[in-house]
């Protein structure tokens, strides 16, 4: 069970035979230990600069062995690429507006595409207005990398179909990408960036009869959208790049057991480096409470002085996709307007 209290967030774990050997929260904000009293495991955290915690229970029994476990005392949950988590609210949070209106109405197909730069098959599932908007789409569209959870866990689908019903977007495609080998993909892989702008958005292009697109990410996902417009960026009209991983020593050694951390380093310095880059219009947002926040303050920094018209935006949760969600209104708002002014 949790409470969050003003300037301290509660945390309790019931355990009255005191039937377990240790008890570790691993939430979006902290990993830290409950200690045993009464009837149970208790900690207090200070509030972090966030209006959300995504959090699991790590039990350890008296053998040694180890589980995760949602809150019991706690029914509310988010989903998440690794499943479900316990989730405990500031009492002023609330979820966006777009989340609960009605949406225009959207046709889904999928494309099945070969890509022989990767050896895999790349599925395009593509979302399209339906009756007058259609026309009207002029073919623009928001390409998502990480599209499947996009949609599944930001909404990202929702919030198009909301956001053109009430105007406040142009009307657009939207385009779910997935990454066969992620770690391998998403990690400034020159193969990736080549085939991404090389094969997949010309058929994109195809398919849609459009000029370029705006390219989303998060997370690896985010890096990876950058480090393709950097290479190619003829393909690029526009970028939102969320929890971006711009991994740098200084601020991440913790990421240094990742497989491709060499390779995300190098392209990270070689972009705060830079001179005057391939500058689009772009968009960045970052969790107020998450690890990613120095080095995605300096990316934008570094983005703003090489041209690219770069807005920065710290939103008050961690690395979550619901954090992600909720900074789609008003960050990829407004970058689709400056993007697509008619």
């Amino acid at each position: 069970m949790e409470a969050w209290d003003g300037a301290t967030v509660r945390f309790r774990y019931p355990d009255p035979g005191k039937t377990l050997a240790a008890v570790r929260l691993l939430s979006s904000v902290r990993h830290a230990d409950l200690a045993y009293a009464g009837d149970g495991w208790h900690l207090d955290l200070d509030a972090p600069p966030a209006q959300r915690i995504e959090y699991r229970f790590e039990l350890t029994r008296p053998d040694g062995t180890r589980e995760t476990s949602t809150d019991p005392g706690n029914p509310m949950h988010a989903e998440g690429g690794f499943g479900p988590s316990s989730v405990v609210h500031r009492p002023d949070y609330a979820e966006p507006d777009w989340l609960h209106r009605s949406g225009l109405h959207g046709i889904w197909r999928t494309v099945h595409l070969p890509v022989r730069g990767l050896q895999a098959t790349v599925d395009l599932r593509i979302w399209s207005p339906d009756g007058p908007d259609a026309a009207r789409t002029k073919g623009r569209v928001l390409l998502a990398h990480d599209g499947t959870d996009y949609e599944r866990f930001a909404a990202l689908a929702r919030y198009s179909a909301a956001m053109i019903r009430a105007g406040s977007v142009p009307p657009y495609h939207l385009v779910l990408v997935n990454a066969g080998e992620r770690a391998e993909w998403y990690s400034a892989s020159p193969a990736y960036s080549l085939a991404l702008a090389g094969e997949i958005i010309p058929r994109i292009r195809a398919e849609l009869g459009g000029p370029a697109v705006v390219g989303a990410g998060a997370s690896l996902g985010a890096l990876a959208m950058l480090h393709a417009q950097r290479r190619h960026p003829a393909g690029f009209a526009g970028l939102f790049l969320q929890s971006g991983s711009y991994f740098q020593p200084r601020h991440d050694s913790q990421e240094s057991g990742f497989e491709r951390w060499g390779r995300i380093v190098r392209f990270t310095g070689q972009v705060l480096r830079g001179g005057r880059g391939p500058g689009v219009p772009a968009a960045l947002t970052c969790g107020a409470a998450e690890e990613n926040l120095a080095n995605n303050r300096d990316m934008a920094e570094a983005l703003t002085g090489q041209g690219y018209q770069a807005a920065f935006a710290e939103n008050p949760d961690a690395h979550t996709w619901t954090g992600w969600r909720d900074a789609l209104d008003p960050h990829l708002t407004a970058l689709l307007c400056r993007v697509w002014p008619d």
